[in-house]
């Protein structure tokens, strides 16, 4: 993924307004971010742990969503499997909602993936974070083909979104 500028992500949110997204937290540390190694950018609120960000390119542009995701509860401490990167975590994946873009959001229309809780797929599939001893399942599949699947997931997600 390229480099973006905190004026570049806030553009790029489809599902919320542009006096939301000019609201919203941005990492301040965009510089230092490891942008070689990102399919996607995504973070917390600090200031709303409920909410979360990403932001990925699709056809060549930024696309951002605001995300929910709901408190820690006693059932996440079960092993549980991203359905962005394929990572099992125990604790570790939470249930994020994305409003529909448009309308449909307006009146309250969601769609929810499970998603690593920090937002971090890509490093997990590049072995740059460790989740533990047996959170990867073994694969035949190359990096490169993980990084597509990842890729496809996400884009589907956001289709879904965006529709």
């Amino acid at each position: 993924m390229k480099a973006l500028t905190e004026q570049e992500i806030r553009r790029s949110f489809v599902n919320c307004t542009k006096g939301e997204a000019k609201r919203l937290s941005v990492p301040r540390d965009l510089a230092e971010r490891p942008w070689g190694d990102l399919d996607f950018l995504g973070w917390r609120d600090p200031q709303a742990p409920d909410r979360a960000y990403l932001v990925t390119e699709i056809d060549g542009r930024p696309t951002a969503l605001t995300l929910r995701s709901s408190g820690a509860a006693s059932w996440q401490t079960r092993r549980s499997m991203c359905s962005m990167c394929m990572t099992t975590h125990t604790g570790g994946v939470s249930l994020m909602v994305a409003a529909k873009k448009g309308k449909a959001g307006q009146q309250g229309n969601t769609v929810g993936a499970y998603i690593c809780s920090d937002l971090a797929c890509s490093l997990y599939l590049r072995g740059k974070k460790d989740v533990g001893t047996g959170a990867q399942l073994h694969e035949t599949l190359t990096l490169e083909e993980k990084i597509q699947r990842t890729a496809t997931n996400l884009t589907a997600f956001i289709a879904r979104v965006t529709s």
